[in-house]
C-alpha cells in the first residue's frame, strides 16, 4: 500500500483531524482517508451551483442611491473618528 507524507500541516487543522477522528473512534490516518475519499467521490460541482444566489435589492438601485450611500458613510467615518 501506498504512504502519504504531509509536510507543513497547519496545528490548527491537525486538531481539528484529531478531535473529528477521536468523535468518529477512528485512528488520524484513518479518518484522513475517509475525509479524502469523501471529498473525491463526491460529484464535481460546476462554477455556477458554487456562486451564491444574487441578491435583489430592497429598491430599485439608481446612481443617486449609491452616492447617497458613499456620502452617508464617507460622513459617518469623520464624525466617528476619535480627534
Amino acid at each position: 500500500m501506498s504512504g502519504l507524507l504531509i509536510k507543513d500541516f497547519p496545528p490548527d487543522l491537525h486538531r481539528k483531524l484529531k478531535e473529528e477522528a477521536a468523535r468518529h473512534h477512528r485512528s488520524m490516518t484513518r479518518q484522513a482517508l475517509a475525509l479524502l475519499e469523501q471529498a473525491l467521490s463526491a460529484q464535481p460541482k460546476n462554477a455556477v451551483e458554487l456562486l451564491p444566489r444574487p441578491i435583489k435589492p430592497a429598491k430599485r438601485v439608481t446612481k443617486n442611491n449609491i452616492v447617497t450611500v458613499i456620502r452617508e458613510g464617507r460622513d459617518s467615518k469623520k464624525t466617528s473618528q476619535p480627534r
